[in-house]
């Protein structure tokens, strides 16, 4: 599966809520269900790498997005280097090996991120993964 990534400037708009409230679907509802079916949420953090450092290359058995908050980096999934920034949401799909560094010595790259695990996973040691 290639490296998917999504930024809400290549997404309109929809009106929701009553015609009260925009919102730009980065994955549209059910988009991924059969992908998830019988997955559930594995974790939801919040990770910065400094400026000249790594995520070093891992892989484990869930479906993870990162949604960049801040600065700019280099994302590799399965051997697919793709340049990230502000904006974009990044899908890594289960067991793909992945890593990112930011793109400068000087300035870090700010992630949100989120992991369905599937429906098999065991617990994850993620001080080694």
């Amino acid at each position: 599966m290639a490296m998917d990534v999504r930024n809400i400037e290549n997404v309109a708009p929809v009106v929701e809520h009553n015609g009260t409230v925009p919102v730009w679907w980065m994955v549209s509802p059910q988009e991924l269900k059969e992908a998830t079916q019988g997955g559930y949420l594995e974790l939801v953090s919040e990770f910065e790498v400094a400026g000249g450092g790594l995520v070093d290359p891992h892989s484990h058995p869930t479906h993870e997005f990162y949604y960049v908050l801040r600065g700019r980096g280099i994302m590799t999934v399965e051997g697919d280097e793709r340049q990230i920034a502000q904006g974009d949401l990044v899908h890594i799909p289960p067991d793909a090996v992945h890593s990112l560094r930011p793109v400068s010595d000087n300035a870090s790259i700010h992630c949100f991120c989120f992991a369905i695990g599937t429906k098999d996973a065991g617990p994850i040691d993620y001080t080694t993964h």
